[in-house]
């Protein structure tokens, strides 16, 4: 199998028909896949690696119908490494002409580095999979450009701001004050007016977004029914009413007056929420070197004097590690804990709404760390009016499903403490 797979994510489309040359190495991936029957269910079928939501390496389906997935969807991102297809090394995928050197890498995340506030955010949002030996990969080249582009000022001269830094600042400013994107296309024309010809303000919202794009975390919106019955997720993602109570998923709105009523085609959904995916962040802890050895304090401090001081001087703590020693030998494993609690975000004077963050903490960090904001993480937003009560269950289930294969497969992380994947 060729190292290089920058195919899978170039070249489907061309001259607005299907590549023959990418139908072959498509072909080529099933029959690899096929070639690992611990990877083939029932002999006929393997995971999809398209990119619906259903899918993601996370459904079995027919080779057929995984082809036509691939043509119609393409592939999931970043998945250079077929691991849930049979293949357990690491290739090296990127160009010959990108290297970066074990000293290189020392100097982007040291923190004696004279770092500015922007180069600090860009190394604390950067989750590379990545051997310091091995050529980046393509999140590792994102992460490079992004710290280029925070070194890089908006014009010569300038010491205030650099390129990514004023990107940053004109999203808070359009975030804070609830800007249109047209307002946002227009200020950045004017600014370009002002500056020297040579600037790098972006030139409009696309630009901005496309560069600050390596800081952003993923984000889910999954429709929901409005009584809380189910949500439209996972198999459930294209139905069109709720399979509990019968109410329909998405508003009609009626444009018009008199005999010329209409329907809108924009299908706007009555209610929906917010999934963050928690194993990118989980990923972030092991790749700043302000965390990665603090990760595995749980297993490396000793309790004073019989007073417990943290979860994992706990008896059931311990109680657990027995009864999944696979899990406890490796200390880097993740131990999370999680808690959910309503609030109402239009203060006393507002309008009734109860809404309900549910939120992730991981218990690896010591007592100082794991309680601090940074550390706890948002991964799911369930709306309101209403308290959720005993349907909270219902807006868990990406959640859930997140943190089974987080138990049952695992994902490839770089330790930076260590310079090693585990």
């Amino acid at each position: 199998m060729e190292a290089d797979r920058e195919w899978m994510y170039e070249g489907r489309i061309v001259n607005g028909m299907f590549s023959n040359k990418w139908g072959d190495k498509v072909d080529e991936f099933v029959a690899f896949a096929l070639r690992h029957p611990k990877c083939v269910n029932g002999g006929t079928t393997i995971r999809c690696p398209c990119t619906l939501v259903k899918c993601q390496n996370k459904k079995f389906l027919n080779v057929e119908t995984v082809k036509v997935h691939l043509y119609k969807n393409g592939f999931v991102l970043d998945y250079y490494v077929w691991i849930y297809h049979g293949e357990k090394e690491v290739h090296q995928r990127c160009s010959r002409s990108v290297r970066v050197s074990v000293s290189e890498t020392d100097q982007i995340v040291s923190d004696n580095m004279n770092h500015t506030t922007y180069h600090i955010m860009v190394c604390d949002a950067a989750g590379p999979e990545f051997n310091p030996d091995e050529e980046p990969n393509a999140e590792a080249r994102n992460f490079y450009d992004m710290i280029r582009a925070g070194d890089k000022p908006v014009y010569k001269g300038n010491s205030k701001h650099t390129q990514l830094s004023a990107a940053v600042r004109m999203l808070e400013i359009k975030c804070r004050h609830r800007c249109s994107q047209a307002w946002f296309d227009d200020m950045s024309n004017f600014i370009q007016e002002l500056l020297p010809p040579d600037n790098l303000i972006p030139l409009d919202f696309y630009s901005t977004k496309k560069l600050v794009r390596g800081l952003g975390l993923p984000v889910q919106v999954i429709h929901c029914c409005v009584n809380n019955c189910m949500i439209y997720w996972g198999d459930d993602s294209d139905l069109n009413s709720c399979k509990k109570c019968g109410h329909a998923r998405y508003k009609q709105t009626v444009r018009g007056s008199g005999n010329r009523l209409y329907i809108r085609k924009l299908k706007v959904p009555y209610k929906k929420m917010h999934y963050f995916p928690i194993t990118p962040r989980l990923q972030r802890l092991y790749a700043s070197t302000a965390t990665a050895n603090e990760m595995r304090w749980h297993s490396e401090h000793h309790m004073e004097d019989g007073k417990m001081c943290h979860p994992s001087d706990a008896p059931a703590w311990k109680h657990f590690d027995g009864c999944f020693p696979d899990f406890s030998s490796e200390v880097r494993n993740v131990s999370l804990g999680l808690f959910a609690d309503g609030f109402q975000p239009f203060g006393q004077s507002g309008q009734q709404y109860s809404l309900w963050p549910v939120v992730v903490t991981a218990y690896n960090l010591p007592p100082d760390l794991c309680m601090k904001e940074e550390f706890m993480f948002l991964t799911v937003l369930v709306p309101g009016p209403t308290n959720p009560k005993g349907k909270i269950d219902v807006f868990l289930q990406p959640l859930i499903a997140e943190l089974k294969s987080l138990w049952g497969v695992g994902v490839q992380t770089y330790d930076i403490s260590k310079r090693k994947n585990f």
